[in-house]
């Protein structure tokens, strides 16, 4: 394999170990800020605020 296609994986990879080390929290925090809330609401302002930190951590 060539140097770039080596960089591409790795790139990939990293963006995807990323997805799933915020899609965790994601599904675990979503429940625990819906009972405490008892509001979708507030879940999905949760849920909007820990995807706009992913892709900001994806997006580097």
């Amino acid at each position: 394999m060539s140097s770039s296609t080596n960089t591409m994986i790795s790139t990939i990879s990293k963006k995807v170990g990323i997805m799933v080390l915020f899609g965790v929290p994601a599904i675990i925090g979503g429940g625990i800020v819906y009972y405490l809330s008892d509001s979708y609401t507030a879940m999905l302002v949760y849920e909007a605020i820990l995807g706009f930190t992913a892709l900001g951590f994806i997006s580097r």
